[in-house]
């Protein structure tokens, strides 16, 4: 019971300090992210490292709307690298914590790219956002995508769990 209170009461010692801190966003912000991530199978025997980019538009302070450019580079075991690429629309749901904004939504796309079979591919995510300033956050995100590839029946159990961190700025 102590233990329990103490965690509560430091996760209060940090939230309300910046409950008025002035950072987030309103309806009508714009954002732009750079972020990189690394992806790994589901049981973690393959990693890609990617480089991504976005644009989104908060639809109210809470709802933003997004398209996401990735870029990802691999060396494919038994020989060889090669690259592939995914264009995602995503849609999130923010929660205002003062400087940190957490978040949780979905994105669908398609990837691409050489000696990748092209596929469409849905996911669910998650993440926080904590504002340094006014203007600018830096970003952590998790997500879990599902590649729908038509020549596999089991491609929800194909899945590969994707990190993301990077920095953002408002406008």
């Amino acid at each position: 019971m102590v233990t329990r209170l103490a965690v509560a009461l430091s996760v209060l010692c940090l939230v309300l300090p910046t409950a008025g801190f002035g950072q987030g966003f309103a309806q009508g912000d714009k954002e732009v992210t750079l972020l990189g991530s690394g992806t790994s199978d589901k049981d973690f025997d393959s990693t890609i490292f990617s480089v991504q980019g976005s644009l989104g538009y908060f639809f109210t302070s809470r709802i933003e709307g997004s398209v996401r450019q990735a870029l990802s580079f691999v060396n494919v075991e038994g020989g060889g690298s090669t690259w592939s690429a995914a264009t995602r629309v995503a849609a999130d749901y923010h929660f205002d914590l003062g400087r940190f904004w957490p978040f949780v939504g979905a994105n669908v796309g398609y990837v691409y790219g050489h000696r990748v079979a092209d596929t469409w591919e849905a996911a669910l995510e998650g993440g926080l956002k904590f504002f340094v300033n006014n203007t600018t956050f830096l970003l952590g995100m998790v997500e879990y995508e599902w590649l729908l590839n038509d020549d596999d029946d089991s491609s929800f159990s194909d899945g590969q769990w994707v990190y993301i961190l990077g920095v953002g700025f408002k406008f």
